[in-house]
C-alpha cells in the first residue's frame, strides 16, 4: 500500500455479537500496564527518575521476607472484604459501605474485650471474631432494611453510614472507652493475649488472620461456583426478570448479599485490630473498605482473581510508604495509583463488548482490517 494509493484511514468501534472472555481477563492487565506508564509520567513531571521511583514503589517493599509477609498481611483484609462485595455486585446489590461495616466489626469485637477484660481463655478469640461478624452484619442490615422496605438506594445509605461508624469509633475512644492509663491518648485498653491473633512466622507480623482470608476465598469460590445460591445470584444480576420468574425473590437476594458482605467486612475489621493494632484507635483502616471495591472489580468478581488483585492493591499501600520514607513523596501517592488503576480498568472494559475495526481507503476502494482476535463468547 503506497502513499498515493491511500486516501484516508478510519478507526471504528464495532459492537461484538457476544462478550469477549479473553478481554474480560486481559483488560485488568492492560489497566495495570497503563497505570504503570501513567505513574512513570507522573514521577517524571514531579522531578523523580521514573524507573528508579517505580522500582522503589513496586519492588523494594517485597525485596525480603519481612516485606513479603507485610504484603500478605495487608492483602488479607482486602481479600476478605472484596469476596463479600463480589457476592452482592454479581446480583446488582451495590454495597459501598464496607468501610463502615469494617469499623463496626472492630467496635463490636472490641466491646467484648473492653467489658470483659478478665476473660482470658481459649474461647475469647473465637468470641471476638464472632462479634466482629455480627457487628458488620448489623451495620449492613440497615441499608438492607431500607432497600427492601422503602426501596432506598443502597449505594447512598451504605456510603453515608461509613461516616457514622467512623465518628462512633472516634467518640468511643475519646470518651467512655479511652484507656485510663493511656496518658489521655484516644485509644482503648490493650487487648489481652487471648484476644490477639496468634503469630505464624517469628520476626514478622504474619498472623493467623491470613489463614482466615484463605478460608474465606475458598468458601466464596464454592458458594459462587458450586452452589445453587451462587447460580441464583448470577441470574439475579444478569436477568432480574428471569430470576423472579424462576422464584428468586429480590428481597432475599438483597438481604443475603448485604449481610454476607457486612459480615466479612466486620470479620476483616476485627482481624485487623486483633492481629496488628492490638487496641481500638480512631483510625484503624487506611481505607480498606473502599479499596476492596477496586479489588473486587480488578479480580473480576471471582475469588481467585480477587486473591491476585488484593496483592496488587496491598503493594500500592506498601509502595506509598516506601516512596514517602525514601524519596519524600506524599503518602497519598498510593491513592493516586489506586485511582488510576480503577480509571483505566473501567476504560479498558469497553473492549469486552466492542472491538476495533481499521479501515483504509484506497483508490480501488475500502480495505477493512477487522480485529476479531478476542471475540470468544463469555463463559463464567
Amino acid at each position: 500500500m503506497t502513499g498515493q494509493q491511500v486516501r484516508r484511514a478510519m478507526v471504528k468501534l464495532v459492537k461484538r455479537q457476544s462478550h469477549s472472555q479473553r478481554m474480560l481477563w486481559l483488560t485488568p492487565l492492560l489497566a495495570l500496564l497503563l497505570s504503570l506508564f501513567s505513574g512513570s509520567v507522573l514521577f517524571f513531571l514531579l522531578g523523580y527518575p521514573p524507573l528508579q521511583t517505580l522500582y522503589t514503589f513496586f519492588v523494594s517493599p517485597i525485596s525480603d521476607l519481612y516485606g513479603v509477609c507485610e504484603l500478605i498481611v495487608k492483602a488479607s483484609p482486602l481479600a476478605m472484604i472484596a469476596v463479600g462485595l463480589s457476592i452482592g455486585f454479581r446480583a446488582n446489590v451495590w454495597n459501598i459501605g464496607a468501610e463502615g461495616q469494617f469499623t463496626l466489626g472492630a467496635i463490636a469485637g472490641g466491646a467484648l474485650v473492653i467489658y470483659f477484660p478478665d476473660w482470658d481463655n481459649a474461647l475469647m478469640l473465637p468470641a471476638v471474631l464472632a462479634m466482629g461478624v455480627l457487628g458488620g452484619m448489623a451495620w449492613a442490615a440497615i441499608p438492607a432494611y431500607l432497600k427492601t422496605r422503602f426501596n432506598t438506594n443502597e449505594i447512598l445509605t451504605s456510603l453515608l453510614l461509613v461516616y457514622v461508624a467512623i465518628l462512633l469509633l472516634s467518640t468511643l475512644v475519646h470518651g467512655p472507652w479511652r484507656d485510663p492509663a493511656g496518658y489521655n491518648f484516644p485509644e482503648s485498653i490493650t487487648f489481652q493475649d487471648a484476644a490477639v491473633m496468634p503469630p505464624i512466622l517469628s520476626g514478622t507480623r504474619l498472623h493467623a488472620g491470613v489463614l482466615l482470608s484463605i478460608l474465606v476465598i475458598a468458601t466464596g469460590w464454592v458458594i459462587l461456583s458450586r452452589t445453587i445460591t451462587g447460580f441464583q445470584l448470577k441470574v439475579a444480576g444478569l436477568a432480574p426478570n428471569a430470576a423472579r420468574y424462576s422464584g428468586v425473590h429480590s428481597n432475599q437476594t438483597v438481604w443475603f448479599a448485604l449481610l454476607g458482605a457486612g459480615g466479612l467486612a466486620g470479620l476483616a475489621g476485627m482481624v485487623e485490630v486483633s492481629g496488628l493494632i492490638g487496641q481500638l484507635q480512631p483510625n484503624i483502616s487506611p481505607g480498606y473498605g473502599f479499596t476492596a471495591i477496586i479489588v473486587a472489580f480488578l479480580g473480576r468478581l471471582h475469588p481467585v482473581g480477587i486473591l491476585f488483585a488484593s496483592l496488587v492493591l496491598a503493594l500500592s499501600y506498601l509502595g506509598g510508604e516506601f516512596v514517602q520514607i525514601r524519596l519524600g513523596l506524599p503518602l497519598g501517592i498510593a491513592g493516586v495509583f489506586q485511582g488510576m488503576l480503577l480509571f483505566f480498568l473501567l476504560a479498558s472494559d469497553l473492549f469486552i463488548n466492542y472491538r476495533l475495526e481499521f479501515r483504509f481507503a484506497k483508490s480501488t476502494g475500502w480495505i477493512i482490517l477487522d480485529i476479531k482476535t478476542w471475540s470468544r463468547p463469555l463463559n463464567w
